[in-house]
């Protein structure tokens, strides 16, 4: 009697349908409250001074809505457009923080990883560090990334090209629509003490230096001190470090 056939090795299975969909919408639901915000860039910078074609170039290039809030604040302010800029750089730097984190959950081909650099943002980057799977993290970081930056660069031409007449653009509640895409990121994280230490102590700090800075400086200062705990408290258990790993892994 022959044995029986050993089945070759396949793929391993792939995402659950319903934890696919799930993320999906999440993503896209995501791009879509921030992507429309752009409008208010659009109005904001050719009201600021710059033209269509210079608004529309900022977001397509420099893609990060703090950096580019920035630089036109700081222009309209007066400054030079090297003091923008300088100011921009200064905001984006927490998008390198971002990528020292992503490099090692989505471990993305070298062909991949130039255009995975121009989506690395804070909401492409909390979309994929909160998945248990590393396929899971590479499908909430590029349906997010994607989905802000075509809605993003859309919807700041469409800012852009009306300019003024759009009035304010914080009357149509786009404003309160990012901040509450953030919330529904962070509040599933905050389920530990220690993560809600951590929240308390961030918006602490960032409250305290609104009043005294400029604009996006009280957001990295926040990023600094939940950076802080996380080094601080390096190596133990459930530290921020160790929010996720992808299924299968374990320690090193």
């Amino acid at each position: 009697m022959g044995s029986e056939p050993v089945p070759a090795p396949g793929p391993e299975p792939g995402l659950p349908d319903a934890e696919r969909r799930g993320i999906v919408r999440d993503s896209l639901a995501v791009g879509a409250a921030t992507g429309l915000y752009g409008v208010s860039f659009g109005a904001i910078s050719v009201s600021s001074g710059l033209s269509v074609a210079q608004t529309v170039a900022l977001s397509l290039l420099m893609f990060t809505g703090a950096s580019q809030f920035a630089l036109v604040g700081v222009v309209a302010a007066g400054a030079s457009g090297w003091s923008g800029a300088l100011t921009a750089l200064l905001l984006g730097t927490r998008n390198t923080l971002y990528g020292l984190r992503l490099a090692p959950l989505l471990q993305l081909g070298p062909a991949t990883r130039f255009a995975a650099a121009h989506v690395v943002i804070d909401e492409s980057s909390a979309m994929s560090v909160t998945r248990s799977s590393r396929e899971a993290a590479r499908l909430g970081f590029w349906t997010t990334g994607v989905s802000v930056l075509v809605l993003w660069n859309l919807a700041t031409l469409v800012g852009a090209v009306a300019g003024n007449a759009l009035g304010d653009p914080r009357r149509y509640g786009l404003d309160a629509a990012v901040g509450a895409a953030f919330l529904a990121l962070l509040w599933p994280r905050l389920a530990a003490r220690r993560h809600q230490v951590v929240a308390l102590l961030a918006a602490a700090v960032a409250l305290g230096l609104v009043p005294v800075t400029p604009a996006g400086v009280p957001v990295l200062a926040a990023g600094g001190v939940a950076l802080l705990v996380g080094l601080l408290g390096r190596g133990t258990e459930g530290d921020a470090g160790d929010a996720v790993r992808p299924a299968g892994e374990g320690r090193d």
